[in-house]
């Protein structure tokens, strides 16, 4: 899973001029604790693992057979005939809900490629090789057990990691790890996110559909033709995005791929520099030590009072403020926007819904039995368990030997083990790989229970050997 956008440690202070930074009990005792909790870099994957165990019990309560009408109920979109949907509602968060994550992930990508850690391809070289090892290694595990068997599609589900509970153990852990350490989990993560897409693109289709295929690269090639004429307006993107998410479904390619693409299409660079008819009034907002206040009172007048308590009145025409509006929004870059206004519904609303839709597997004394005695669920388990570790740590080793590239500063070896053991922690991309190379229901079921007990072992594991790493 993508990894968090950088956020403060706690939320913003709001206005006490706003409902949410007044006295009242309410926003006191619910809106601030609230703002706070969204915040946290834990909060997106505390709501996931709620969905999940929510979704566990109402799988196996008296009330399971309404969990399973709703997933299975129908919802059918039809457009003058040229467009007919008809599927479940499980169907609808796996193929088109998800793209939004997807979408989301391919920003950070995208991010991280020109501004971020994967810049410098030498700040980024161990991470990748780590990142390489640890997909290599739990893939050729897994094989190890499936080889020629029903599971041996599911190669794919062990080489994910879920960055969202890797960030909140790791947050839960505070100083216990070295923030350079923090920089190469991350980074894995991103170089994983790239490898599960490309996994995902190749080895997990429908048969191919050439026309429809080639309608989806006409519509790389108009995204091309769009950003060279720069083209920036984003309802114009959402449209073509659509047809795009259509044409990619068509041709047999997973659709959430097309949120992949359109994310690495937003520009990463603001449009405007801080120079321009406003920049000398906007200065002060680039800043953060100024703190300046802003307000646009009624009779179209603005002002102004900086640190030192000058204080500065501009009449403003309402061409003016459009205009001020602008320059503003256009010099944070178009991704750096759109991550930001999505991550929160990412997750906190789809990957929670995610989780309810596809978490929810019958537990009971036969299938645990089962579950223990399928190669699927014990190949996700050592892939996931005992492969990441292996992987992450024994390649890392090896770059490092080589001299290819040094240790991260303040990390020790124990410390390396951690992280690959966190790495383990595979949950969304996991399950969704599931869906994707199982289709008959005990096999998804035996991978489902494979992944949640990976996935906590992994957790407990990597937190306990990080927190013994601590110095002193």
């Amino acid at each position: 899973m993508a990894l968090d956008p950088p956020r403060p440690p706690d939320a913003p202070e709001p206005s006490p001029r706003t409902w949410i930074g007044s006295d009242r009990w309410l926003a006191r005792g619910i809106g601030r604790p609230m703002q706070r909790f969204f915040h946290l870099q834990a909060g997106g994957g505390i709501v996931m693992l709620a969905a999940a165990v929510l979704a566990l019990v109402w799988a196996n309560s008296p009330w399971r057979d309404s969990y399973h009408d709703l997933l299975e109920s129908h919802t059918r979109v039809e457009l003058g005939g040229l467009l007919v949907l008809d599927k479940p509602l499980e169907a609808w968060i796996n193929d088109a809900l998800m793209v939004l994550f997807f979408f989301v992930v391919g920003l950070e990508i995208k991010h991280e490629l020109v501004a971020g850690h994967l810049r410098k391809p030498a700040a980024a070289a161990l991470p990748a090789i780590a990142a390489i090892g640890g997909m290599a290694v739990p893939a050729g595990l897994y094989a190890a057990f499936n080889a020629g068997g029903a599971g041996s599609a599911g190669w794919g589900i062990p080489m994910a990691t879920d960055i969202a509970f890797a960030v909140g153990v790791v947050a839960l852990l505070g100083r216990s790890v070295p923030s350079s350490l923090k920089v190469f989990l991350l980074t894995l993560a991103i170089v994983d996110d790239i490898g599960a897409i490309v996994i995902i693109a190749i080895f997990y289709t429908d048969d191919l559909s050439l026309a429809w295929l080639a309608a989806a690269a006409g519509i790389v090639a108009l995204l091309v033709l769009m950003r060279l004429g720069r083209v920036w307006y984003t309802p114009v993107y959402l449209a073509v995005g659509i047809v795009f998410w259509f044409a990619l479904f068509r041709s047999g390619v997973h659709a959430t791929i097309a949120g992949v693409i359109m994310g690495l299409f937003a520009p990463a660079r603001p449009l405007l520099s801080r120079t321009g008819p406003f920049g000398t009034l906007l200065e002060p907002f680039t800043r953060a030590e100024d703190a300046p206040s802003l307000t646009i009172e009624a009779h179209e007048r603005m002002t102004v009072t900086d640190q030192f308590g000058v204080f500065s009145e501009r009449v403003l025409s309402v061409e003016g403020a459009r205009r001020l509006s602008f320059e503003a929004r256009e010099r944070v870059a178009v991704a750096d926007r759109l991550a930001d206004l999505l991550h929160p519904w990412t997750s906190f609303l789809i990957i929670p819904v995610f989780a309810l839709a596809n978490a929810g597997v019958e537990v009971s004394g036969e299938s645990l039995d089962q579950a223990l005695a399928s190669p699927i669920t014990i190949g996700i388990v050592v892939g996931l368990v005992v492969g990441k570790i292996v992987g992450v740590s024994s390649f890392t080793w090896l770059a490092v030997r080589l001299g290819i590239c040094p240790l991260p500063e303040g990390a020790t070896w124990r410390a390396v083990v951690g992280v690959g053991a966190l790495a383990g922690i595979g949950f969304t991309v996991s399950l969704f790989i599931t869906n994707l190379a199982f289709a008959p229901e005990p096999m998804i079921s035996q991978a489902t229970i494979g992944i949640l007990a990976a996935s906590a072992i992994a957790a407990l594991v990597g937190a306990a050997i990080l927190r013994s790493s601590r110095p002193g």
